[in-house]
């Protein structure tokens, strides 16, 4: 079946998710403010320049998610989806997704951002296949702090795809991929459609560069 492919965090979102996360958890004082919110911009800024350390940030992100338990992070994260993501939900990105859904096609997010934050926001946007970063979760579902296999970001991207698509025995053949980011240049370069979504500098001129669609989905 054709692949289209999704990026999340401002591509389907207006707005990064897991940076939002973050500010979430510092304005309802679930984290030291003043620390968290340094080192929370400070990687996000990593990440719009293309040099993230995408482990010392998982790092960071998952020390609060094995700091608590399950029950309270799933309430943290029913607020966080009804006052920070509803408001970055896009309507031309239901389209972009309808319209493919019309032809057959197979969705999926593959996203930087971790499973935990981002698979209700995957269920929201009705797409049943997610392809994220995975924190590690011991025998009762309780979150270690730790990475589990290879994060979903720059090339660790088409490494988690291929493991995806080996499950499935499917293959990229006429594969669309929508994304903002530079980051994700690596997937953009081995997909049939590549196509930039309100782009990044790097991405934009790469894009024009070689051709590619450039779209909007904030008018």
């Amino acid at each position: 079946m054709t692949l289209a492919l999704f990026d999340l965090d401002n591509t389907l979102l207006a707005g990064d998710s897991d940076h939002a996360w973050g500010e979430f958890l510092v304005a309802r004082g679930h984290v030291d403010a003043e620390a968290y919110r340094v080192a929370n911009d400070g990687f996000y800024a990593d990440y719009k320049a293309g040099t993230l350390d995408i482990r010392a940030f998982c790092e960071f992100v998952f020390a609060v998610l094995a700091r608590n338990d399950r029950a309270t992070l799933d309430a943290w994260r029913d607020e966080f989806m009804a006052e920070r993501v509803e408001a970055m939900l896009l309507p031309a990105a239901v389209e972009l997704l309808e319209r493919h859904r019309a032809q057959g096609h197979t969705l999926v997010i593959i996203t930087a951002t971790n499973r935990f934050v981002t698979e209700l926001i995957a269920r929201r946007y009705g797409v049943e296949h997610l392809i994220a970063t995975e924190p590690e979760q011991d025998a009762g579902g309780r979150f270690t702090g730790r990475l589990a296999g290879t994060p979903c970001f720059q090339d660790g991207k088409i490494t988690r795809l291929r493991e995806w698509l080996t499950t499935r025995g499917d293959t990229l053949d006429g594969s669309w991929f929508y994304s903002d980011s530079r980051n994700d240049l690596p997937l953009l370069e081995v997909v049939a459609h590549p196509v930039a979504v309100d782009p990044d500098p790097v991405l934009e001129q790469t894009a024009r560069d070689r051709g590619w669609p450039v779209i909007s989905l904030r008018g």
